[in-house]
């Protein structure tokens, strides 16, 4: 291999590794200050990067919070996918949903960061200047409220197609609301697990759907 090649590659591998270092701290970061109380000066002594790495990488601040939006939404929505393989055959609503939930509340406590910066950046304005970002952000919510109604749904499955299209279109948007109030309470140390939530939101939609299904 000639020198040269072999002076690129290992350029490629440094920049590729520095890119991740800034995504990284800018989650952290972010997740703990928001987008607004987090500055590219901040970033730089959190990395260690010069500020020119970052403009190397992000064309500005927005740019950074977009590409941290999508690679946290790429990573929770992988890790969902991973948690949710498998499911075991048979069973009532009750068990399939409490399997589906406890396996979600796992994958809550270990991708805290990116649900941190999410809530900030539904409930605030924050990411106004960063359009993908927000337009991120408005995928989550919609990726996340379609696996709520795919969870509920695939715990009703047994009650008939129809039925558990009923219950699923019912009950999707209260199930997200469960997950917030859950996050929420971890966040603000409750004293809570998420387990204890996740089982208590599995008995109140299982109630709730057997409660829509006909003749009930």
């Amino acid at each position: 291999m000639e020198k040269s090649t072999q002076v690129a590659q290992a350029g490629n591998s440094r920049g590729r590794r520095s890119r991740q270092e800034i995504l990284d701290a800018a989650a952290r970061v972010m997740s703990v200050r928001g987008y607004a109380g987090t500055s590219i000066s901040t970033l730089v002594k959190e990395t260690g990067l010069p500020k020119s790495a970052f403009y190397h990488h992000f064309e500005s601040k927005a740019g950074l919070l977009s590409a941290v939006m999508a690679q946290g939404a790429q990573g929770f929505f992988g890790a969902m996918r991973d948690a949710h393989r498998d499911p075991p055959p048979g069973g009532t609503p009750r068990e399939r949903l409490g399997w589906y939930l406890r396996r979600t509340g796992e994958v809550f406590v270990h991708r805290e960061e990116f649900l941190r910066l999410l809530l900030v950046l539904v409930m605030s304005n924050e990411a106004a200047e960063a359009p993908e970002a927000t337009q991120t952000v408005i995928e989550v919510r919609e990726e996340g409220r379609d696996l709520m109604r795919h969870m509920i749904w695939s715990s009703f499955a047994g009650e008939g197609e129809d039925a558990a299209n009923a219950v699923a279109d019912a009950l999707a948007h209260f199930g997200m609301a469960g997950f917030d109030g859950a996050f929420v309470s971890l966040q603000s140390g409750d004293g809570k697990p998420i387990a204890e939530f996740m089982e208590q939101l599995a008995d109140a939609i299982v109630a709730m759907g057997q409660a829509l299904l006909p003749g009930r």
